[in-house]
C-alpha cells in the first residue's frame, strides 16, 4: 500500500467510529494506534517513532496552561449557583423594561457579563432561561424571539474572554492566551452590537413581538433601581478585571488569573449569602468531570496526530488545502464552511483538538495571522451550540422551559441568531483588523534590523571598523 492513502484512510476510520457512537477520546486513540501498527508493518515508520508517544503524553499532562481550564470551570460553576445572574437580570430588566425590547436588551447585556465571569454556556442559558423566559411569556413576547435571544446570548460565552475555547485554541495554535483574549475583544463587541441591532429592528418593524413591561410590572425607579443594578454589576466588573485585566497587563498568567477568579467567585458567593459546602462540592464535581473529559480527548488527539504526522498527513492536507482557489480568503471561507458543518456532529473541544492542529500549519504557510485564524474559528464554533437539532444551548433551554413552549419555537427561534453569527464570521474574514487591532504589537522593532557597534580599544594604531552584529 502507498503511504499517500494512509491520511484519508485515517480520517475515514475516525468518521466510522464516531458514527457508531464510540466515545471520541477512545475513537481517536484506537484509530491512531491501529494505523500506527499498520504503518510499522508496512515500513512507513519504525517502532522508535511511536516511542515519542509517552513524551507527547507527558508534555500534555505537564502543560501549565491547561491548568487554567479547571480553574475557570470552577469559577463558572460557583458563580452559576451563587445567585449573581438573578440579581443582574432582575435589575437590568427593570432598568430597560419601559422600552420595547427592553427585556431582550437586558438578556443580551447580562449574557455578555455572565460570559465574561462564568465562561460556561450552560450556566448562562439556564440562569437566563429560568428567570427571563417566564416574564417574557407573561408579558406577550413572541415565543421565538424570547427563546432565540436567551439561547444566543448564552453562546456569547464561547467568544468573550475568559472563554475556555480560546484557551484551547491558543494552546493548539501555539499562540499566547493573552493574545487570543485581546483578539476576541473586537468580535465580542461586534457580536453584541449585531444582537442589539436585531432587537432594534424587531422593535421598530414588529413592536408587538417585543412589548415594553406594563407599569404594574415595574418596581421602584430612580436611584434605588440604579443602586440595585450597580450592586450586581460592580462586583462582576471587579471580578472581570481581576481575571482579564491582570492577563492583559502582564501581571498574571492565565493559570494564575484563573486561580484568582476561582477565589473571587467564592468571595462573591459568600457576599451574596449563597455559599455552602454543598455548593462547593457540587461545583468541584462538575469541574472534575469537564476537566477529565478535556484531558482524555486531548490524549486521544495526541495519539491520532502523532501517527497522522508520521504518515505525512500534514503534507497531504497542505497539498489539498493549497489548491483551494482564492488565496487566504478562499482558504478561510472553505475552512469555516467545513467547521460549520462539522460542528453539527462534534463538540467544540473535539474540533479544536482534532482539526485545528492539522489546519494551523496550512494557515501559517498562507501568511494568515494565527490569532485571527483562531478567533475566527471560535466565532464559528459558537454556532455548534445553536445548530438545530443538536445545539446544546437549545437542549439546555428545552430542559428548563415551561411545557407551553414548543420545541419547534425554540428551533425556529434560533435561526436568525445563527445567521447573525455567520454574518460575524464574514465580517471578521473581510475585516481582520477587528481582531489584530487589539493585539499588543510590541515596540515595533524588527530584530533583524538591529545594529550594535562595538568600538575597539585605542592602541595607537589605525582604528579598525566596528563590529556589526545583525
Amino acid at each position: 500500500m502507498n503511504a499517500d492513502y494512509m491520511p484519508p484512510l485515517m480520517f475515514g476510520g475516525l468518521v466510522v467510529f464516531l458514527l457508531i457512537g464510540f466515545p471520541v477520546a477512545f475513537s481517536l486513540a484506537a484509530v491512531g494506534l491501529f494505523f500506527g501498527f499498520i504503518s510499522i508493518e508496512l515500513g512507513f515508520f519504525t517502532t522508535a517513532y511511536l516511542g515519542n508517544l509517552p513524551l507527547r503524553v507527558f508534555g500534555t499532562l505537564s502543560n501549565d496552561l491547561l491548568l487554567s481550564i479547571p480553574f475557570f470551570t470552577l469559577m463558572g460553576a460557583i458563580l452559576e449557583r451563587c445567585g449573581l445572574a438573578e440579581d443582574l437580570l432582575e435589575g437590568t430588566g427593570q432598568l430597560f423594561g419601559k422600552i420595547p425590547g427592553g427585556l431582550a436588551y437586558a438578556v443580551i447585556l447580562v449574557g455578555a457579563v455572565l460570559g465574561a465571569i462564568t465562561g460556561t454556556v450552560a450556566a448562562s442559558v439556564i440562569a437566563m432561561g429560568m428567570i427571563s423566559l417566564p416574564i417574557m411569556i407573561k408579558y406577550g413576547y413572541d415565543m421565538r424571539i424570547a427563546t432565540g435571544v436567551i439561547a444566543a446570548s448564552g453562546t456569547i460565552t464561547q467568544l468573550i474572554p475568559p472563554s475556555l475555547v480560546l484557551i484551547v485554541l491558543g494552546d493548539q495554535l501555539g499562540r499566547s492566551v493573552g493574545d487570543m483574549y485581546a483578539g476576541a475583544i473586537g468580535p465580542s463587541i461586534l457580536q453584541i452590537v449585531l444582537f442589539i441591532l436585531f432587537i432594534v429592528g424587531v422593535s421598530i418593524f414588529a413592536p408587538h413581538k417585543v412589548p415594553p413591561l406594563p407599569d404594574e410590572a415595574l418596581g421602584t425607579r430612580g436611584w434605588p433601581l440604579i443602586w440595585r443594578v450597580a450592586k450586581g454589576m460592580v462586583p462582576s466588573i471587579v471580578l472581570i478585571f481581576l481575571v482579564l485585566g491582570t492577563i492583559f497587563m502582564g501581571l498574571a498568567t492565565p493559570t494564575e488569573a484563573g486561580a484568582m477568579g476561582a477565589v473571587g467567585a467564592v468571595v462573591l458567593a459568600v457576599a451574596n449569602g449563597r455559599y455552602t459546602w454543598a455548593l462547593l462540592r457540587e461545583a468541584m464535581g462538575n469541574t472534575m468531570r469537564i476537566t477529565a473529559m478535556v484531558i482524555f480527548i486531548l490524549l486521544g488527539a495526541t495519539v491520532f496526530s502523532l501517527v497522522f504526522q508520521g504518515v505525512d498527513g500534514s503534507i497531504w492536507l497542505e497539498h489539498m488545502m493549497s489548491g483551494v482557489p482564492g488565496g487566504q480568503v478562499g482558504f478561510l471561507i472553505f475552512v469555516n464552511i467545513f467547521v460549520f458543518f462539522l460542528a453539527f456532529f462534534l463538540d467544540f473541544f473535539e474540533i479544536a483538538f482534532i482539526i485545528v492542529p492539522l489546519l494551523a500549519p496550512v494557515a501559517a504557510k498562507l501568511g494568515i495571522d494565527l490569532v485571527w485564524f483562531g478567533v475566527l474559528l471560535c466565532i464559528n464554533l459558537q454556532t455548534s451550540f445553536m445548530h438545530p437539532p443538536f445545539g446544546f444551548a437549545l437542549f439546555y433551554l428545552r430542559g428548563i422551559a415551561p411545557k407551553t413552549v414548543l420545541s419547534r419555537d425554540i428551533y425556529w427561534g434560533a435561526i436568525p441568531w445563527l445567521l447573525l453569527q455567520v454574518v460575524l464570521v464574514g465580517v471578521v474574514i473581510l475585516w481582520p483588523e477587528s481582531v489584530t487591532y487589539w493585539i499588543d504589537k510590541g515596540n515595533g522593532v524588527d530584530p533583524s534590523t538591529v545594529r550594535i557597534e562595538v568600538p575597539m580599544p585605542d592602541t595607537g594604531d589605525e582604528e579598525p571598523p566596528p563590529f556589526n552584529f545583525r
